[in-house]
């Protein structure tokens, strides 16, 4: 590789580099027009026939025109994507994969058999505090090829956030935070090293702060990317369980004899704390079990069921501890497709 003379030299080779990759992206209805509302921003419409309720950034991981999104940025059903180019070309793109639970989509396009240039996909775990950042999109959808730098100014930080509209808002959890600006249009963006490798997309802000943006980390993209190819979908694990992960708080507020685990509960009267038929029922698993390990490691606050379940494949075997009136026991159940 070649040594650069200073940093900022560096910064805009690895700029020239990747923003030929960064696309907009344009959401329309099909077969309907629909004016775009005040709370959407416009983008430069690909197709004058259309009127875009929604969009964002993206960005090409494969030459055959494989683009990385949040999945917020092409909500809706019965939906037509529009991929823009830096150069300015316009295609149809096709939503092939939105991540049921995380922020993420994939579209191709490519009708022109043409080779595009790419992002490389980075490591997330690598991911050090300091370390310097580039998000790059398309801000506002007219403001397009800006970047801001930054720096990553923390890790695994977990929000709460509507992810689409007519949703409740879900936690998201293990993001990277930065210092990078992140503005409306950039959703769906890169987060990108300075090897020019992607270690983030662009996902979240928070309202009447500055300086902090999120990201979804770039491993979880990975995982995605592998379960479809194999599966031609994205799959997630299910375990069928409603949990309290329970920390000293916890522990001392409902009398708990641990200051560890996850307590299986219902958080409503109308719900039910174990899901019928699913991996846990089968299992045995009964409501005010306490769930203390997951394959041997401690559920905590750090690490709760669902960064276990983050991390797991549909078919895995999983060895529970389970604490029930005062007796620990194990159980053995087998992960099964998110029902």
């Amino acid at each position: 590789m070649r040594i650069f003379k200073n940093k900022e030299q560096r910064v805009i080779k690895v700029i020239e580099k990747a923003m030929p990759a960064v696309v907009s992206i344009a959401v329309s209805e099909k077969d309907k027009t629909k004016k775009s509302s005040s709370n959407n921003f416009s983008l430069e419409k690909a197709d004058n026939s259309q009127d875009f309720i929604n969009g964002g950034s993206g960005f090409i991981i494969e030459e055959k025109g494989i683009v990385l999104t949040n999945r917020h940025v092409v909500s809706g059903k019965d939906i037509q994507c529009f991929i823009t180019l830096g150069s300015g070309e316009k295609f149809k793109a096709e939503l092939i994969a939105r991540d049921p639970l995380d922020d993420l989509a994939i579209l191709q396009f490519n009708p022109t058999g043409k080779n595009f240039p790419v992002i490389p996909l980075g490591d997330s775990n690598k991911v050090k505090l300091g370390e310097t950042v580039l998000a790059l999109g398309n801000v506002l959808g007219f403001l397009k090829n800006t970047v801001s730098a930054g720096i990553i100014s923390g890790l695994s930080r977990s929000i709460t956030a509507q992810i689409e509209k007519n949703t409740k808002p879900s936690e998201m959890r293990g993001l990277i935070q930065t210092d990078a600006a992140i503005n409306p249009g950039n959703s769906g963006g890169p987060l990108i090293n300075l090897s020019g490798r992607a270690i983030g997309i662009s996902v979240a802000t928070v309202a009447g702060l500055e300086n902090i943006g999120f990201a979804l980390p770039i491993n979880i993209v990975k995982r995605d990317l592998g379960e479809f190819k194999k599966h031609g979908r994205i799959t997630r694990s299910f375990l069928g369980i409603r949990y309290l992960t329970i920390n000293e708080d916890v522990s001392k507020k409902l009398n708990l004899p641990v200051k560890y685990g996850a307590l299986v509960i219902k958080g409503h009267s109308f719900d039910t704390a174990v899901v019928e038929k699913s991996p846990a029922d089968k299992a045995g698993i009964k409501e005010k079990d306490i769930i203390l390990e997951w394959n041997g490691d401690k559920i905590t606050s750090d690490k709760n069921i669902q960064d276990y379940l983050s991390n797991s494949r549909t078919g895995d075997k999983v060895v529970m501890k389970i604490l029930r009136d005062g007796k620990k026991f194990e159980r053995i159940l087998i992960l099964t497709e998110r029902m």
